[in-house]
């Protein structure tokens, strides 16, 4: 199967520190074509029980550029076989590419796979790179993605699969077009050490696209801060979170996605704010920033190649009673402040 891509082109959010245009990889919202050449049946089928690198080629389709590369399977959750069939990946590049390269200043990227075959599973894919896209049209301060159709190829050529996917930015070259750097911390922080416009805004994407599988001040015991969000840090003290990885959202509504137990929910669909009540006042604010975006936000969904109209229909629509939520600022205050934490 072939995915042919067309050209998205969006305007972007106005920065609120200063910023570059970044890496090149990550400057254009057009999609690539690319082929991954290596052991990938080997690697699919023992992502659960190994991380070992595998050799293997990355080649630029329409471009003489061919990259060695060392793969990887990623992440927790989407190694495990239940849950996916085919893992997400770290494509790490065995030499520095050309200045003049699509990849010059990349070393290691996270690749967002398609984890099962079926068609309903792109459509997922898809899903998931419309959440971070959204957040790119509300502030530079998150991680751009750029889209992907790839053909997965055998040692021998044989074509595994071809799938739709997605690269994500690194840390730090988010943190370098911003003019900040990615914070150490341990794994937890005082919530007051946030800063409170982008901490509000985190918190009210994430009730927008209906995620509970975060945290921007608390991570996984002896690994650093925090969950799916990772923190950067200016001259001054204040830190700024950036979330990332959305696949139990109710946006993108995976099969597999189920509501954490801490939650009283059946359904990953259903909302739940869990940002700061000391950051109220900079939510309301955030609350108009994400109104007045509404229409750049539904256009963007039009210009994903390869979305089905009935995943368009259905996250539209989804996105809708997000925006009746906050529709004015008595609305914010009495259906989403009202369980601040």
């Amino acid at each position: 199967m072939k995915l042919i891509f067309g050209v998205m082109l969006l305007a972007g959010a106005a920065p609120a520190f200063a910023q570059s245009q970044g890496t090149p990889l990550f400057a254009s919202d057009a999609p690539i074509r690319l082929s991954i050449q290596g052991p990938i049946s080997l690697i699919a089928k023992n992502a659960e029980d190994s991380t070992v690198p595998r050799d293997g080629t990355m080649a630029l389709v329409g471009s003489p550029e061919v990259h060695a590369v060392r793969l990887t399977p990623r992440g927790i959750s989407r190694r495990r076989k239940e849950t996916c069939s085919f893992p997400p990946l770290r494509v790490e590049l065995a030499r520095p590419a050309a200045a003049t390269s699509l990849l010059a200043g990349q070393r290691r990227l996270k690749l967002v796979t398609h984890c099962r075959s079926s068609a309903g599973f792109q459509q997922h894919t898809l899903l998931e790179y419309s959440a971070y896209r959204i957040f790119n049209l509300l502030t530079p301060l998150s991680y751009r993605v750029r889209l992907a159709s790839i053909d997965y190829l055998e040692p021998n050529g044989r074509n595994y699969a071809s799938r739709v996917g997605f690269f994500i930015e690194d840390t730090d070259d988010v943190a370098r077009r911003n003019g900040l750097r990615e914070a150490v911390v341990g794994d937890r922080i005082a919530s007051a050490l946030l800063e409170p416009r982008q901490a509000a805004r985190v918190a009210l994407f994430q009730y927008m696209i209906g995620n509970l599988d975060w945290s921007m001040r608390a991570g996984p015991q002896g690994e650093g801060c925090c969950h799916n969000s990772r923190l950067l840090s200016g001259q001054g003290s204040a830190l700024v979170p950036l979330p990332y990885d959305f696949d139990y959202s109710g946006l993108v509504d995976a099969p597999y996605a189920v509501p954490p137990e801490a939650f009283k929910i059946r359904s990953v669909r259903s909302r739940v704010y869990q940002g700061y009540c000391r950051n109220n006042g900079e939510a309301l604010a955030a609350a108009a920033e994400f109104r007045s975006r509404r229409p750049a936000i539904e256009a963007m969904f039009a210009q994903i190649p390869s979305m089905e109209p009935r995943t368009r229909k259905d996250a539209l629509s989804y996105l809708a009673k997000f925006f009746e939520d906050i529709s004015s600022d008595e609305a914010t205050r009495t259906r989403v402040l009202k369980s601040c934490i």
